[in-house]
Order: C-alpha cells, then structure tokens, then sequence
C-alpha cells in the first residue's frame, strides 16, 4: 500500500511564495499578527509594496546621496551590526570617526597645530549637527551673561528666510527666538547687512547659509564677517558666526577653493556639513567642527563609563549604526582632493548642460546661480495658462520627481521648480529630462487654459483640469444620473 503525505498550508517546500496562502490573505497593516509567516513571504510582501516607491535615481528633488561604488556597499554591509557608540568595543570604528573630523577640520581650514586634533562630531544629519552647534552658542552666551550679571532668558538667533526647517526646530525645541531677513523678488538669501542690523546683545550667533535649499546660492559669509566685526567692535558684543554648508561644504573647497567662507574668516566658529549630501555617502551621516576647544563647552560633554570605558558624548541620541561614518572615511580617502574636485566639477558641467536645454526651450527664467550648489531653480515666464505645480505632477508620469514650491516670505508669490545635479546624474539624463519636460510643456498646452475674465463685479475663472480631475469629474456625473434616476423610479 503506498503512504501519501498532504502538505499543510505552511509547507513552504512544496508552494513556492506567490502559489502560497500568504499572498492571498492580507495581513494586519496597523497590528501585529498573532502567527508567523515564511521568511520568504515576509520578503516578497514587504518587497512588492517597495515597487511602488519612486526610483531613488530619478528623485530630483533630494540633495541625499543615492549611489555608492560596490565596494562601500559591501563595507556598509559588514558593519551594519556594530553600534557606533560602543567605543571601546569598536575602537577601529571610533578612530575613524577621529579621523574623518579631522579631515574635515583641515578641510575648513580650522587653526590646528601639527599635532593638535579638530573638535567635532558625527551626527544622523546636519539637523543634529545643527542642534548641536546652536546649543554650544547658547550656552557660551548664557555662561557669559551670568558672569556680567545680566538677564540670559531671551537668547535669539539671526538667519534667513531661506533657511531649512531644523533651524525653525532648534529654536522652538530649545527656546530661541528666530529673527528671520525676510527674501525679496531676485535676491532669495540672507543679505548681510540687513541680518547685522537685526544683531543685538542677546543674539548668540548669525547663522549663513552655504548652498541655499531653495536655489543653491552661497550667501556672503565673507561680508557678514567683516560687516559683524565692525559691529562687535563699536558695541563691545562679540556675535559669533555658524555656518550651515550642509550642501555646499563639500562643494566649495573643490570648486571655489579661494572663496572665504569657513575657519580663515575669524568670526567663524562652527560649521556643519551633511555626508549624506554631496560627501557621497547614503543617508545617515552628518558632522559638526568647532574652531577650537573653547567653543564647545565643557558642560555640554557627558561621560560614561558603563560601555567599559571612559567615553565622552556629545549628542543628542545614543546609539546608532557605524555603516555611515565608514563609508564617509572611505570616501574620504578613495577619493581624495583629486576625486572630490572630479564628482563636482561633472556636477557642475551637467548643470550647465540642463540649464542651457531649458533655456533653450524659451519657456523658463533660471533662478539659480552659477556659483554654488550644482542645481537648477527655474520658474515659467509665463504662467497665465499652466503652472509649476502642474509641470510637477505631470513629469512624474516619466518616472522624474521635481519639486515645485514658493520661496519663503516676503518672495512667496514665486514659484520654481528644482533639479539638483546629483553624482549618479549624467549628462544623458539631463538632456533626457529636458526632453520630457518639453513633452509636459505641448501636453499642457493642448489642455483648456486657464482664463481670468472680469465680468462686472464677477470674476469668471476657467481652472485647467487634469486627465485624472476629468475622468472623475466624468464619473461622478454618470453616478449622479444613476442615482436621480433610482430615485425618479421610487428604487431605494
């Protein structure tokens, strides 16, 4: 007599993963499930849903690294088990940390003798570096005001409109006003002398900005400094300058090596930088230089010893992966000067190459400079039948996801849209994406356009629908007449 065996429904060596049961039942989206399923389902279920996300190489809207060599890869892969704060465990992982701030510290030209070491950190983000950096402002400024014996219960910060939200953050997460230079039509960064004039005793640093998110711009540090100190010395204050290169710090140094904006410009005394931008490593790695040890005070630094050994710690979470300072040290040092200026300088001639094909189109104004971050802010000359936000949506049918947004006040009646000119950018894509938005240009123009008439005291408006806004508009009409019709025939 032959023996049959039947498979049960958890048998995953006789069903392959789609003949399963797995992807025929949904799971709980907002609970966990009370049974296991197969490794293999789990993959191909959280798999599948990732399809729909957008193509990282394609989201032109973000500054992040989305490309490294293979063999960083296989670095990061390695070490995505070890804790980044375990430093007498991971002694290796902590030197290089070390040596990657100093790297940067030199590379910001901080004033170190031959064998003194650059203070500064590793963060998740140029938000935490930033965090970080305003906090020492902070409390410098309320030690210094508690030793003249005057009132430290109303810190602010100068900055400009343009700045990136974490600095909104810092303020209203640690109680600093924020005094913002508004933007004005043509000029989208802070201008120094209007910032100089907003300083006053209770102001713990001037924060610049190098590479502007909204179009790439460096702002004047150089004026600012030389215009602050001219301040300092006829108030007796001594306002302090931050700078914000989370894009442009890794930028500047190899494109514009003579451009004063970091550790030689005296009033300078702290400056963050993002790795995960243009340092060429995935998201994950920032970092913070202060110019020397007094600038960073000693109150802020805890130490442990619990890990097994005395480490001191200045941040603002505790644990976190190593796979990213590894892969900013191999950057660092696979590329050097010499690879870095090569990255940027294609960067930049690819900008050009975008830049040139939309201008040729006739359709935009450039909004970005030629000097700074390797980007593309561009508005419609004319924006009487479609607008920005409409070219946004309908490139995305290409598989490009380009941002349009309004500059910040007192500029927010302008609307750009931004291309930011990544390493793994090519100049093929470039000219491919004009190419794609000439096609949403004639698709637009073949829409109804949008007319403003005046008629007495009524404005008659004719707002451009799209293909998806019809087809609903369509439906919604025929299930409209469905239900007028039950209704006339006294169907309920």
């Amino acid at each position: 007599m032959v023996l049959s065996h039947a498979a049960s429904d958890s048998d995953v060596s006789v069903h392959s993963t789609f003949a399963s049961r797995y992807v025929r039942t949904s799971l709980p989206r907002f609970k966990m499930p009370e049974n296991s399923i197969p490794k293999e389902a789990a993959y191909q279920i959280i798999n599948d849903e990732l399809m729909l996300d957008g193509n990282p190489r394609l989201n032109l809207a973000s500054f992040v690294t989305t490309w490294m060599e293979p063999e960083c890869d296989k670095l990061i892969m390695s070490s995505i088990n070890k804790n980044y704060v375990d430093m007498d465990e991971y002694p290796v992982t902590t030197e290089l940390q070390n040596r990657c701030v100093n790297m940067i510290a030199h590379l910001f030209n901080a004033p170190l003798g031959e064998t003194e070491t650059a203070v500064g950190v590793g963060t998740v983000g140029s938000s935490e570096a930033i965090m970080l950096a305003g906090l020492a402002f902070k409390r410098k400024w309320q030690n210094k005001r508690k030793a003249e014996g005057k009132p430290f219960d109303k810190p602010n910060i100068v900055t400009g409109a343009n700045v990136q939200v974490c600095w909104e953050k810092f303020a209203r997460y640690f109680e600093v006003e924020l005094k913002e230079v508004k933007l004005s039509e043509g000029y989208y960064v802070m201008d120094p002398e209007k910032a100089v004039e907003m300083v006053d005793e209770n102001t713990i640093c001037v924060a610049a900005i190098l590479g502007s998110t909204l179009n790439g711009e460096f702002e004047d540090v150089k004026l600012l400094n030389d215009l602050l100190v001219i301040k300092n010395k006829e108030t007796g204050w001594d306002t302090p300058i931050h700078v914000d290169a989370a894009s442009g710090g890794f930028i500047a140094p190899f494109l514009y090596p003579e451009l004063e904006w970091d550790f030689r410009l005296p009033l300078v005394k702290s400056i963050n930088v993002s790795g995960h931008k243009y340092g060429l490593v995935y998201a994950g790695i920032g970092w913070v230089v202060w110019r020397n040890k007094e600038d960073l005070p000693e109150e802020l630094i805890f130490h442990i010893n619990y890990l097994g050994a005395d480490q001191p710690t200045f941040t603002l979470n505790f644990s976190k992966g190593s796979s990213q300072v590894i892969a900013q040290y191999y950057q660092l040092i696979r590329l050097g000067h010499e690879g870095y200026r090569n990255v940027m300088e294609n960067c930049r001639e690819n900008m050009v190459v975008l830049r040139e094909g939309l201008e040729k189109t006739g359709r935009f104004n450039i909004v970005s400079k030629d000097e700074g971050v390797p980007l593309v802010a561009f508005s419609l000359k004319d924006s009487s039948s479609h607008t920005e936000f409409e070219i946004s949506d309908m490139i995305r049918r290409y598989g490009w996801i380009v941002p349009a947004y309004t500059m910040p006040p007192n500029a927010q009646h302008i609307t750009v849209l931004r291309v930011v000119i990544r390493e793994d950018f090519s100049r093929t894509l470039a000219e491919r994406l004009v190419i794609d938005i000439e096609k949403v240009m004639r698709e637009l123009d073949e829409l109804p356009s949008r007319k403003s008439e005046a008629n007495g005291d009524n404005l008659m408006v004719t707002v451009k629908k799209s293909d998806m806004e019809k087809q609903r508009e369509v439906i919604n009409g025929w299930k409209k007449f469905v239900s007028d019709r039950k209704k006339t025939n006294g169907i309920c």
